[in-house]
């Protein structure tokens, strides 16, 4: 990497999966706490209507604050709200699929789990990032793939397109995810499970240290 172009990493909150309540009041309190780039909105087992219904309080706060909305999973829900872009589990669909339904601008992300070769498959279909993890135990989901600091090293010494690391990080564990070349932390549970405003610059103190 140049000295010119210094590396950053930058937050990627992921929501909870209740989103109702006092969440559209959290989350502004995390984005004003410290730079985010991206959320995404992930909710489970409610129909899209609903869904829609409770993206757009949040999608708001998200624009006042140029933070990118991207939607989990669904890329008819992406559609249907203009989100900036979604983000495909394996199974969620195609890179091309939502690249034509949701425009050149679309921010696309594919989950790729441990695995070189699902990445750079990702990358080839257009995907504009790629997830690896967990490198973590984490509550948020069932973990059935583990990865390691050598799957950033790797991607980062290789590819341009940026990489996501997730699951389980908090501002105590990162440091070794930033180094190793994580362009984006995707965290969840350590935002959302205590007082938001105070982990997000936890996290930036720590992304600070630990960045070269």
């Amino acid at each position: 990497m140049s000295e010119e172009f210094p590396r950053h990493c930058d937050l990627y909150l992921i929501s909870p999966l209740d989103v109702g309540g006092d969440f559209p009041e959290r989350l502004a309190r995390a984005l004003d706490a410290g730079p985010v780039a991206a959320f995404q909105f992930r909710v489970k087992e409610v129909d899209q209507h609903e869904a829609a219904r409770l993206a757009e309080p949040l999608q708001a706060i998200c624009a006042a604050r140029d933070v990118a909305f991207v939607v989990n999973d669904s890329i008819a829900l992406a559609k249907r709200i203009g989100a900036d872009g979604v983000h495909l589990g394996q199974g969620d669909g195609e890179v091309a699929e939502a690249r034509r339904v949701l425009g050149p601008k679309a921010e696309i992300g594919v989950t790729c789990h441990d695995s070189r070769h699902l990445a750079m498959e990702a990358g080839e279909a257009g995907a504009d990032y790629v997830a690896f993890g967990a490198f973590f135990p984490t509550t948020t989901k069932d973990v059935k793939h583990r990865a390691e600091l050598d799957l950033l090293e790797w991607w980062q010494a290789v590819f341009e397109i940026p990489c996501v690391a997730i699951g389980g990080i908090t501002p105590e564990n990162c440091g070794p995810l930033v180094a190793a070349g994580a362009d984006f932390l995707a965290v969840s549970g350590a935002v959302w499970n205590g007082d938001e405003a105070a982990a997000v610059q936890a996290f930036h103190q720590a992304i600070a240290a630990a960045l070269p």
